[in-house]
């Protein structure tokens, strides 16, 4: 087994600046790399909205596991548990400490304790079930899953149409909801030192919208315009992304839907105007922080730390961080 350091929290809540805090600079703890644990910073050209770190940023501490996907591409946690295992085995090979961050709190609970013994895919059920997409669409399906797999429609984004059209075909194929399929506890490669982000409620919605505030500044909507010039739209994984997809409407004819980049600054009386998109994003993003506070709690032998400051949250989990790489070391 080696040492793997597991930081979460959710959106915003500072673990950027605490991993620099932790492994930049003349005070960096040890050389080490971060294997990115975000499941929208896959997608190449998504960058503002994703928060991703910078080139400068990533030359300080490098990064892994970001811009490998086009934002058609699905990425589900299968390949971040395979992606991440390799990377995080690669980084230790160097003499390095891999560190796995991010707010995919689905991701990480599978990295840690091991992917669910799914069964196999069933061709006539999966594509029954897209049937029942495309003529009911994703709420129908949502219903039918939180009435059969509350625990999987509880975590299931009714947007991530991927993951839900695969409960359901599970659930038709066996009769057993996903939930109930037991980990595969494969032997334990990793010594986790695991830790979690707390903020109060209230600073933590300032921060989201003070960071949706800067995003807009930076030029969010052109980027997310780009993407769409570009043949992108929620129609694929990536731009169903929080920041993403409030930019579109949505649009049907003749039974098929058509997405439409919003052209508010152009005064088209059917947009939104910018300022309230942004309103939106800020707004869902403050809801997902809320649900990923509800899933990380769910996370085994977590070090909380509190990260109203972040100087202070930076030296707890280095006096943590130490021990644990001492007592690695010894054992």
């Amino acid at each position: 087994m080696f040492p793997v350091f597991v930081l979460f929290g959710p959106t915003a809540s500072g673990k950027t600046g605490i991993l620099y805090r932790l492994f930049t600079g003349p005070a960096s703890l040890c050389p080490a790399e971060v294997v990115s644990a975000d499941s929208m910073q896959v997608y190449r050209g998504m960058d503002i909205g994703t928060a991703k770190p910078s080139a400068a940023e990533r030359a300080a501490l490098p990064h892994h596991l970001i811009d490998i996907r086009e934002p058609s591409e699905q990425f589900n946690v299968g390949d971040f548990v395979r992606l991440a295992g390799e990377a995080c085995r690669d980084i230790y090979r160097r003499g390095k400490l891999p560190v796995v961050s991010g707010g995919a709190g689905f991701y990480l609970k599978n990295f840690i304790r091991g992917l669910p013994e799914s069964p196999p895919s069933d061709p006539q059920i999966r594509a029954a079930v897209k049937a029942d997409l495309a003529q009911k669409g994703a709420a129908a399906l949502m219903e039918e899953l939180a009435a059969c797999d509350p625990e999987s429609a509880a975590r299931i984004h009714l947007n991530d149409t991927y993951r839900l059209s695969r409960a359901l075909e599970v659930f038709r194929l066996t009769g057993r909801p996903l939930s109930s399929f037991r980990q595969n506890r494969t032997e334990r490669q990793y010594s986790f030192f695991i830790a979690g982000l707390r903020r109060e409620r209230e600073d933590l919605y300032r921060r989201i919208d003070a960071r949706t505030r800067e995003m807009f500044l930076r030029g969010l909507p052109a980027e997310v315009e780009a993407l769409f010039n570009s043949g992108f739209s929620p129609a694929d994984p990536g731009l169903r992304a929080i920041g993403y997809r409030e930019f579109f409407t949505e649009e049907r004819e003749n039974g098929k839907v058509l997405w439409r980049f919003s052209q508010a600054q152009a005064g088209n009386a059917k947009d939104l105007p910018l300022s309230a998109i942004e309103g939106l994003v800020a707004q869902n993003s403050r809801r997902y922080a809320k649900r990923q506070i509800t899933y990380f709690s769910s996370l085994p032998e977590t070090v909380w730390v509190e990260a109203g400051s972040e100087e202070e949250a930076a030296e707890t989990l280095r006096r943590e961080l130490e021990k644990h790489i001492r007592t690695e070391a010894a054992s």
